[in-house]
C-alpha cells in the first residue's frame, strides 16, 4: 500500500504539470482580412472558369500543433461583398434568385472535426450554412507556416484550403446544368495569435 502511495504521488504530480501544458499547446489565432482570400470557381457552359471573390472574411482558428483534433475554425463570409468582376453579373449574384444578401448577407463555417493527413495537411470537416441552408463541407487544407511575424512581431499562422460544394444544395441553382453546379472554393488566410 505504502508502494501504491509512493508511486501515485509522483504520477499526479506529472499529471498536474502535463495538463496545463498540452492545454497551452492549442494557440488561438484572428484571421486577418487583409491576408485572407476566398475565390469561388465555376464551369460557364464548359467554355471558361469565372471567379468571383468574398472580401473582408472574419474568424478565429484554433490550432494544437501537438493534437490536432483538438482544432477548430469559425469563419463568417460577407457574400453581400461578393464580387464577380462583372458589374452586371455582381449584381445579379446580389439578388434574390442567388445569394439574397439583402436577406442573407453573410455565410458561415463553423468545423466540427479535423484530421491530420500528414506533411503539414489536413481535412477540415464542418457546416457550411449559406441562404439560412447548412450542409456539411470538407475542406483539404494545407499548413503553410507558423511562427512569428517578421512585421506584427506577433505569432502567425497561414493556410490554404481548398473545397467543392455544389450550389443546388444551397438554392442557388439557376442555369444547372449549363453552368456547372460543382463550385470550388479556393481560401488562403494569415491568422494572427489573440
Amino acid at each position: 500500500m505504502k508502494n501504491s502511495k509512493r508511486l501515485a504521488l509522483p504520477l499526479l504530480a506529472a499529471f498536474a504539470l502535463y495538463a496545463p501544458l498540452s492545454q497551452a499547446a492549442a494557440q488561438h489565432y484572428e484571421l486577418n482580412p487583409e491576408h485572407t482570400s476566398v475565390i469561388v470557381t465555376w464551369t460557364h457552359f464548359g467554355f471558361s472558369h469565372p471567379t468571383a471573390d468574398i472580401p473582408d472574411s472574419k474568424g478565429t482558428l484554433v490550432f494544437d500543433s501537438e493534437n490536432p483534433t483538438a482544432s477548430r475554425v469559425d469563419v463568417t463570409l460577407p457574400v453581400s461583398q461578393i464580387d464577380s468582376h462583372v458589374p452586371a453579373l455582381t449584381k445579379e449574384f446580389k439578388g434574390a434568385e442567388y445569394f439574397d444578401t439583402a436577406k442573407y448577407p453573410t455565410a458561415t463555417f463553423h468545423s466540427t472535426k479535423v484530421v491530420a493527413k500528414g506533411d503539414n495537411k489536413f481535412d477540415v470537416e464542418g457546416n457550411l450554412t449559406l441562404k439560412g441552408i447548412t450542409k456539411p463541407v470538407t475542406l483539404h487544407a494545407t499548413l503553410n507556416k507558423q511562427g512569428e511575424h517578421p512585421m506584427v512581431k506577433k505569432q502567425a499562422i497561414g493556410f490554404d484550403a481548398t473545397g467543392t460544394i455544389k450550389r443546388s444544395d444551397f438554392k442557388l441553382d439557376k442555369y444547372v446544368p449549363a453552368v456547372g453546379d460543382d463550385v470550388t472554393l479556393t481560401i488562403s488566410t494569415e491568422a494572427y495569435a489573440k
